[in-house]
């Protein structure tokens, strides 16, 4: 934890806040007595979340933010500068899915995927990192997928983007360092969360698929919130907080790829039938 956030209450921004794992980052971050701010595209929503936020935490904020808009995300940097002097945490945290056979996905899905899974990510650490800067101090999370450290198939675009998502905050982790700013990436196996509402796919009964996978897991989006916020206090980087996705990182690390890569296509032999 940086000085600033040990001398003043802590300031965070969140993107894709509204709802799912950004709205349990913002109600753990309000328990701790956070000055929290939730940005979403989704202004309904926003506004029924900000006010649950509010109950407990009066200064709580809603922005609205399309993380496809650069000018959405300096505006979001310079309000919270005016008004709270500056930020402490900011967690890149919006996101889509796309599932789908590398011959089936569009250039278009490709764009779009893209535009908000990385581009979105790189234009918030844009819009932050100079206040950061200025302050010598802050963290980044950035909020990628195990999707970005394995290679399941049907899913090239989502895992591509996740992957750039890893790889761009291992260079800022080196990159700002001397800068006093940490940051983090975090990879979670399935969990219950809203990912499915904005998911696009070639795959015939897939959001079926992915509600059952959800179901699965034995973390919710709370687990997975709580589990960011203290390992990321810790300094820690990877942030994998999934102990199955955990081995299997471990396993694809050390096994022969031949050996990994016939785990991978057995458990996924289901998913490539469809």
């Amino acid at each position: 934890m940086t000085d600033t956030q040990n001398s003043n209450t802590l300031r965070v921004f969140i993107t894709g806040g509204a709802q799912g794992l950004g709205f349990a980052l913002a109600q753990h971050y309000v328990k701790m007595e956070a000055k929290v701010c939730i940005a979403d595209i989704d202004d309904a929503q926003g506004i029924k979340s900000l006010e649950q936020l509010q109950a407990h935490a009066p200064e709580s904020r809603y922005l609205h933010c399309d993380v496809r808009q650069a000018d959405d995300l300096h505006t979001a940097a310079a309000t919270l500068k005016a008004e709270w002097g500056g930020i402490d945490v900011v967690v890149n945290n919006a996101g889509v899915a796309q599932v789908g056979a590398i011959e089936d996905v569009t250039e278009a899905d490709w764009q779009w995927i893209i535009d908000i899974n990385l581009m979105g990510v790189v234009r918030g650490c844009h819009a932050f990192v100079p206040m950061m800067k200025a302050q010598q101090s802050g963290t980044i999370i950035n909020v990628a997928s195990m999707a970005g450290l394995l290679d399941v198939p049907m899913m090239s675009a989502y895992n591509s983007t996740k992957a750039a998502v890893v790889s761009l905050s291992e260079t800022l982790h080196n990159e700002l360092a001397d800068d006093g700013i940490h940051v983090s990436v975090v990879c979670p196996s399935f969990f219950r969360t809203n990912l499915g509402s904005s998911m696009r796919t070639t795959v015939p009964g897939m959001h079926n698929t992915l509600d059952k996978l959800m179901s699965k897991s034995d973390l919710n989006a709370e687990d997975v919130a709580a589990f960011i916020v203290s390992a990321s206090e810790k300094g820690h980087f990877y942030l994998l907080p999934h102990s199955r996705g955990r081995r299997i990182w471990t396993l694809k690390r050390w096994l022969p790829r031949a050996w990994y890569s016939a785990m991978i296509r057995k458990q996924s032999r289901g998913l490539r039938k469809k």
